[in-house]
């Protein structure tokens, strides 16, 4: 059922009778109060929709059961039958190591609602014993909590005040959206350093300077020291005490747990509340709060950023599928035409049958699909049972269960389908249309509208009577198809691009740089947005990392480009143009380009199935060897082989149990292929030498092989002064 438990996710010790006393408990919402997958949440709650082909309720559950959570109360709202059921027929109900108890209203409309009903309930039964973990059902995660918990818990001690611990996680925003890769807005938060008290928290938006952050300079009297961070991503994981309960009790006017709960427990001098945060690195955590991070959360499960959540291996009862080369995952019974052509990252689900001359890449394709020939399916997202006739074009789309794609229709870029929709032959579907049999509500609320199956607005959870209401409009996806095309709700045109699954557009793109072009840089009244600023000098510290650093970005086009130079065997100079193409567009460095291409080659030997050490290490041998042209055109210099020291460590720390223990291996191998030459590597050990003990891991690992470099050093500089003497 359930992945096996580490060490990480034990269960938090405490006195034997505290112990005893209390579970480990999550309140988990399964509602988003939000409407930002319509019209698919129209018809099924987001916690049952699929990502990668499990419901992301499931991520949720595995994770919390993984990690040491024995009690779980299933708040339900919008479509709470279809949750219940779910979770009725699952095994979570059966569960030797998870308790799972499901609460029902169907009066709230936001999580502040949703809260104060739990305070309600908890005063009739007390049901919460203490401490709990507040996550949404859509939250993917592979952190463990009992550390988390156990810290929290001695904070409370020495500080009843302290009510609440954030968990966040380092993640840039791009310099020219102001958008988390997760297409969230651009977050400001300050906290205090040395405690990690939260100071501030803000989302970008547009009532100030773009880039730009406004403090209360009241924050640096009781603060000496206050560090502000623009790089930061929320994960929406929050460990708690009951006292957060009582609060969305006594104030009626939470409704959002960020914008209202957070900012309102800053502000309040009275009650003297205290919000903590507590920053992850190596593990991941994530919340899918839009198709964007839809698409996002996606890929990282596919490049097993979440193990052990990923395809190939089962956790909440899924069936596994088996994992080929270039992280392709295909079920055991997917039947596939051999001129087809499945391209990297790509899953294919039970029972799916892939016709002549098809084309996949970068694609989900669920359970139970017929694809016709000579289709064209890149960056999308099929769901079950879905059929596409022969000449479809489909390129960054979703598709939901049930739809028929008739032949020869193209579904543009940012095209989402909903159930049971029929696009009509040969029939283009604009780009970033929302279909759906359901007619669009004739208004909307805010976007934390209550997704809830109200027949007055024209939903319900049976489809009962929808033909009656398609008619009228049956000819909108072409004479064979049914659906309507949602317009664009007024002053909503930018949501569609930017939460969308098809990247950016260019004239977008475009517009963001000429804008930036157009900005006064020299307006020295804009305080840098990340940094430590301190009272004593009034002035910010910025150390780290530049906002406007477009790194990610960067290294993630260089390992798409170095994927496809080892698929199509594309010659190392061409490859090097284009590495070269993409170091002056985004104004990189010799040693970025050096790491990036390192990152690549390691991150395809770990997608490279492997069942032990040794056959990754193999892998990356082989890919070292081969590759090593490439990556020597970047390393001519010590700093830029100590670059790809860094990212190798980086990656280490990243996955400790894979690629840790192959750190001394792969350093000794990059070196006997002349990538990496003594020196570099002697001085990555002496900067090492000095760092706290936490950060030596992988130095203590090389002690041998560090030491052997030494005395081979030596013994030259013997022979160089003996040589220099017989001169």
């Amino acid at each position: 059922m359930g992945a096996q438990k580490k060490g990480g996710g034990a269960k938090v010790s405490e006195d034997a009778e505290e112990q005893s006393r209390q579970r480990l408990q999550a309140i988990l919402l399964a509602d988003s109060f939000a409407t930002k997958f319509r019209p698919v949440t129209l018809e099924r709650p987001k916690v049952l929709l699929p990502i990668v082909n499990v419901p992301m309720i499931d991520y949720t559950l595995a994770w919390l059961e993984y990690a040491g959570i024995e009690e779980v109360f299933v708040f339900c709202c919008a479509h709470s039958v279809q949750v219940i059921e779910y979770l009725e027929k699952s095994e979570w109900y059966s569960h030797p190591n998870l308790v799972v108890r499901t609460i029902e209203s169907h009066k709230s409309i936001s999580a502040g609602d949703a809260l104060r009903y739990m305070y309600e309930q908890q005063t009739e039964t007390s049901q919460i014993q203490g401490d709990f973990v507040l996550v949404s059902g859509d939250t993917v995660s592979n952190m463990p909590l009992a550390d988390l918990i156990q810290e929290h818990r001695e904070r409370k001690k020495k500080d009843e005040k302290a009510i609440m611990t954030m968990v966040i996680k380092q993640s840039k925003s791009s310099s020219l959206t102001h958008q988390s890769r997760l297409g969230t807005d651009q977050l400001f938060i300050a906290v205090d350093p040395l405690t990690k008290q939260l100071l501030h928290y803000e989302e970008d938006k547009i009532d100030h300077p773009r880039g730009s952050i406004c403090l209360d300079k009241s924050l640096l009297d009781s603060n000496p020291s206050v560090l502000v961070c623009n790089d930061m991503q929320d994960c929406y994981i929050d460990i708690c005490s009951p006292e957060v309960l009582s609060l969305f009790e006594d104030n009626f006017d939470y409704q959002h747990l960020r914008r209202h709960f957070v900012k309102g427990v800053l502000v309040d001098d009275i009650m003297g509340y205290k919000i903590f945060t507590h920053e992850i690195h190596s593990s991941y955590a994530a919340s899918i709060d839009n198709f964007r991070s839809y698409d996002t959360v996606s890929k990282d499960i596919i490049q097993r950023w979440t193990y052990p959540y990923v395809p190939d291996i089962n956790f909440s009862g899924n069936r596994p599928l088996k994992l080929g080369r270039q992280g392709i995952y295909r079920a055991s019974d997917a039947v596939q035409s051999r001129s087809a052509d499945v391209g990297a990252s790509t899953v294919i689900g039970y029972g799916t049958k892939i016709g002549d001359g098809d084309k996949i890449l970068n694609s989900v394709i669920g359970n139970g699909c017929s694809i016709g020939s000579n289709v064209v399916i890149e960056g999308s997202y099929i769901w079950n049972n879905v059929t596409i006739e022969d000449g479809c074009e489909i390129r960054n789309a979703i598709v939901c269960d049930g739809v028929k794609i008739r032949a020869g229709a193209v579904l543009h870029p940012g095209v989402v389908l909903s159930f049971n929709v029929v696009v009509g032959r040969d029939f283009v579907v604009p780009a970033y249309s929302k279909v759906s049999l359901l007619q669009q509500p004739t208004t909307e609320d805010s976007d934390e509208e209550l997704e809830y199956a109200d027949s007055s607005s024209g939903t319900a959870d049976h489809m009962s009577g929808l033909n009656l209401q398609m008619e009228p409009k049956a000819s909108e996806l072409g004479p064979d198809g049914a659906g309507y095309i949602w317009e664009v709700c007024e002053g909503a045109h930018d949501e569609e691009w930017k939460h969308s699954v098809a990247p950016i557009p260019k004239d977008k793109l475009s517009e963001f740089t000429q804008a930036i072009d157009d900005d006064d840089t020299d307006d020295e009244s804009v305080i840098p947005a990340s940094g430590e600023l301190k009272s004593d000098a009034d002035s910010i510290n910025t150390d780290m990392n530049d906002p406007n650093d477009d790194y990610y970005y960067f290294e993630k086009e260089v390992e798409g480009t170095v994927l496809r130079a080892v698929e199509e065997n594309i010659k190392v100079d061409l490859v090097t143009l284009e590495i070269n193409g993409l170091r002056l567009s985004y104004n990189m460095e010799s040693a970025d380009c050096a790491g990036a291409t390192f990152y690549s080659m390691m991150k395809l030997a770990v997608d490279t199935p492997h069942s032990s050490a040794s056959e990754l290490y193999k892998t990356a041998t082989s890919i070292i060897s081969k590759w090593k042209e490439l990556l020597g055109f970047y390393v001519k210099k010590i700093d830029e082989q100590i670059e790809v020291i860094m990212k190798f460590e980086e990656m280490c720390q990243d996955s400790p149990k894979e690629l840790g223990p192959l750190f001394t291996q792969i350093l000794h191998l990059l070196y006997d292929k002349d990538v990496l030459q003594e020196d570099a590597i002697l001085r990555w050990a002496e900067e090492k030498a000095g760092a706290d003990e936490v950060d030596k891991v992988y130095l203590k690992q090389c002690e041998t092989f560090i030491q052997w470099l030494k005395e081979a050093s030596e013994e030259e500089d013997e022979d160089d002064e003996d040589e220099e003497e017989d001169d």
